[in-house]
């Protein structure tokens, strides 16, 4: 059951961090990108920011504002505009997932975590 409970978990949290992502492309860089780009960001992202926290989230406050710049580079890889327009991306994506976690927590549905926008 584990197993199952885990993989809903990795379901529904990707499934967040690509609206995030595809909500802060489309209001910050004004494209049509696509879900499937979103989610492969938001997965990408999610590795990146997993893997730097491992080797230096221990370290306080670096290690998780390291963390954030590889996730905003993998941002900023992935779509035009340079690293203003991935931090705006970004931003948004945070706040977007940010509001429907709280919504979704509020009713009971889902524990506030989300793979794929740091921080939530």
């Amino acid at each position: 059951m584990a197993i199952l409970d885990s993989l809903v978990i990795f379901l529904v949290s990707l499934l967040l961090g690509t609206v995030g992502i595809y909500a802060g492309v489309r209001l910050v860089a004004d494209r049509d990108v696509g879900y499937g780009n979103a989610a492969f960001t938001a997965l990408l992202g999610a590795v990146a920011w997993g893997i730097v926290s491992f080797f230096v989230g221990f370290i306080p406050v670096l290690g998780a504002l390291l963390a954030l710049v590889v996730w905003i580079g993998v941002i900023n890889l992935r779509y035009p505009g340079g690293w203003i327009t991935a931090a705006g991306i970004g931003f948004v994506a945070w706040l977007v997932v940010f509001v429907v976690v709280y919504l979704l927590a509020t009713l009971g549905l889902i524990t506030p975590d989300a793979l794929g926008v740091p921080g939530i």
